[in-house]
């Protein structure tokens, strides 16, 4: 795979800050592959890079369109702005329906940090049934009135959609597309991952029991309540999902640590 360390380092990459974005990105990026998150060389997570000069609008980091998710490096990802135009000095590009879903999210959700979009089989599948996300499991308990549904509208590129997206998030962190995929966002890169990893989980356990003979047992809503309030996942005490993921990328690091490629200093 190029090295791109020597493109990477321009004014656009020029803080540590933005190389610890970069390089936990990164991580997240191989993490997905690892799990099986994958689809060929489609679907994105995008990151907000801290802020930058004083005035400069907000910038985010993408994918380089063409790499699959086990080739992506700190220094490869691609800075964009709210439009998903390609900032800085790359030789990449971004898929030209890659950012209409996050950008609309970026931008009408201050706090929305992290942007996830999959589509896994288990949350295509669930996301392909009218009733959507069965309370029926452990997980489902735990994301009761926490995840939002957006009809199918077609390849996501018209930026029309990005006001109907917005409107049907309704401050939610988690989202069904209906017949397309699972999406999540949180305030840090770790808390969007455990809540898509939670609803993924869901929708995993859906998919194998309503493949079974007999009927489902419903949770109860005062149940489903309980262990929303108790879950540890998405609690900022116990580091809403910092944890978790700090012990995913330690896997990450010892089965292939070349996706933390930002330049060391002697």
């Amino acid at each position: 795979m190029p090295d791109d360390a020597a493109l990477a380092a321009d004014p656009h990459v020029a803080t540590e800050a933005e190389w610890e974005a970069r390089a936990e990105l990164a991580a997240c990026y191989r993490l997905f592959a690892m799990l099986g998150w994958t689809e060929l060389i489609y679907n994105h997570i995008s990151l907000r890079l801290p802020e930058g000069r004083p005035g400069e609008p907000a910038r985010f980091l993408l994918n380089p369109f063409g790499l699959h998710y086990s080739e992506v490096t700190a220094s490869n990802l691609v800075t964009v702005d709210l439009e998903g135009r390609v900032l800085g000095n790359t030789r990449y590009g971004v898929n030209p329906a890659g950012f209409v879903i996050h950008g609309a999210i970026h931008e009408a959700v201050l706090q929305a940090h992290c942007v996830m979009h999959t589509h896994t089989t288990a949350g295509l599948a669930v996301a392909c049934k009218r009733h959507g996300l069965s309370m029926t499991n452990f997980y489902a308990a735990q994301l009761l009135d926490a995840v939002a549904y957006h009809d199918f509208e077609g390849i996501s590129v018209n930026p029309e959609e990005k006001a109907r997206l917005v409107a049907d998030l309704d401050g939610k962190r988690l989202m069904i597309l209906r017949n397309h995929g699972l999406l999540a966002w949180g305030e840090t890169l770790p808390e969007a991952f455990v809540r898509l990893w939670t609803l993924n989980r869901a929708c995993e356990i859906q998919m194998a029991s309503e493949s079974m003979r007999g009927e489902d047992i419903p949770i109860p809503r005062a149940v489903a309540e309980q262990a929303g309030r108790t879950t540890l996942q998405f609690n900022p005490t116990y580091g809403a999902g910092a944890d978790v993921f700090a012990a995913l990328r330690r896997q990450v690091d010892r089965l292939d640590p070349t996706y933390d490629d930002r330049p060391r200093r002697a």
